[in-house]
């Protein structure tokens, strides 16, 4: 993830050249598309970007719109907030300019058609951003109501954006006790969720594999060990979490694998 702070009051998405950090390529008040997989095609996206003011390696592309020098190269797609701080950021590959005219939102703008490959970009995850814009993520548990996709897609963002949302805060000290509400935990995704919520509050991050919570339990990501979680409605959790996970020593649930994991780090889980 990359962060520029370039933006500016109605611009909520900005371009910069991967290759190069200084070639930036503009802003764009609206983006549609970046979020829908093309049919078939998981990665491939046609994206609409509507009073946007192209500049740099973007800007000379536009002159060669229909033929191969239209491709722009790979670039940085900065997703901006409402005083223009960068939220969070998703790679771009193969950014080609197929469109442009001149934009209803304001003189010197144009409105462009692009095609590009973005893998991490999911949907479902614009809504989170906006939440995020908006300042409306606000509240524990707004995560709950998701399908599995959506959850997923939620996890992305709160991976995603966590620089951003940070803003600085230090870790929590060891010796702090958090409270892991057990009741919505009926899968990985929610299980992370949830983790996420208990350590970093509202659309907080603490993983979303278990790679991942092992990388966040060795600190930097809110909270220092040792520490205590206390997982209300366990054995809800415990049934719900029951798949099991190749080890190896062949199997175990991963209900007990997290409590695997969270001993080795020096967590303290009280089951309740």
């Amino acid at each position: 993830m990359r962060r520029s702070g370039r933006g500016g009051e109605g611009q909520k998405y900005a371009l910069t050249s991967d290759e190069d950090e200084a070639d930036f390529w503009g802003f764009a008040q609206e983006a549609e598309g970046l979020f829908t997989p093309l049919p078939d095609k998981d990665g491939a996206r046609r994206v609409h970007l509507a009073g946007c003011l192209p500049q740099g390696g973007l800007l000379k592309s536009l002159d060669h719109v229909g033929r191969r020098r239209a491709m722009a190269g790979n670039a940085w797609f900065e997703l901006l907030a409402a005083d223009g701080a960068t939220m969070g950021s998703y790679f771009v590959g193969e950014v080609t300019v197929i469109d442009v005219k001149p934009s209803a939102r304001g003189a010197g703008l144009v409105d462009l058609t692009m095609t590009l490959w973005c893998e991490n970009a999911l949907a479902g995850a614009e809504r989170v951003w906006d939440l995020i814009r908006t300042g409306q993520l606000n509240r524990t548990g707004m995560w709950h109501e998701l399908d599995p996709k959506n959850r997923h897609a939620w996890l992305s963002v709160a991976l995603w954006s966590w620089e951003y949302r940070r803003q600085g805060r230090p870790d929590a000290p060891a010796g702090q006790v958090f409270t892991l509400d057990g009741r919505r935990t009926v899968d990985r995704d929610s299980f992370y969720c949830a983790i996420g919520e208990a350590i970093n509050g509202p659309g907080g991050y603490f993983g979303w594999n278990l790679d991942a919570l092992d990388d966040c339990l060795s600190g930097g990501w809110g909270a220092n060990t040792p520490f205590t979680l206390q997982w209300d409605s366990s054995a809800e959790a415990r049934a719900r979490l029951a798949e099991p996970v190749p080890t190896g020593d062949g199997e175990v649930s991963l209900f007990d694998l997290l409590l695997e994991i969270f001993e080795q780090r020096s967590v303290s889980v009280v089951l309740r």
